[in-house]
């Protein structure tokens, strides 16, 4: 898994990070945006227009904001 949105994105969606994702790997949520680990090519776009600092890659995913991990997992199994 490349990057992870955390819960700073929660009910803010700005969508800056769709715009600019080169591969269209972003996609919408009920209650925020998630990343699909197998089109993300980590370029790093997304992090960089993120309005709110709600995008980490994995291994650098604060401690309190791990669970993102798991939630991003799941989105993408439904």
């Amino acid at each position: 898994m490349a990057f992870i949105i955390t819960s700073p994105c929660q009910h803010e969606k700005s969508a800056e990070c769709v715009e600019v994702c080169p591969v269209d790997c972003i996609h919408e949520g009920s209650d925020m945006y998630y990343i699909d680990p197998d089109v993300c090519i980590e370029c790093g776009a997304c992090v960089e227009v993120c309005p709110v600092e709600a995008i980490y890659n994995e291994d650098e995913v604060p401690g309190n904001e791990k669970d993102f991990i798991e939630r991003n997992r799941l989105f993408f199994q439904e």
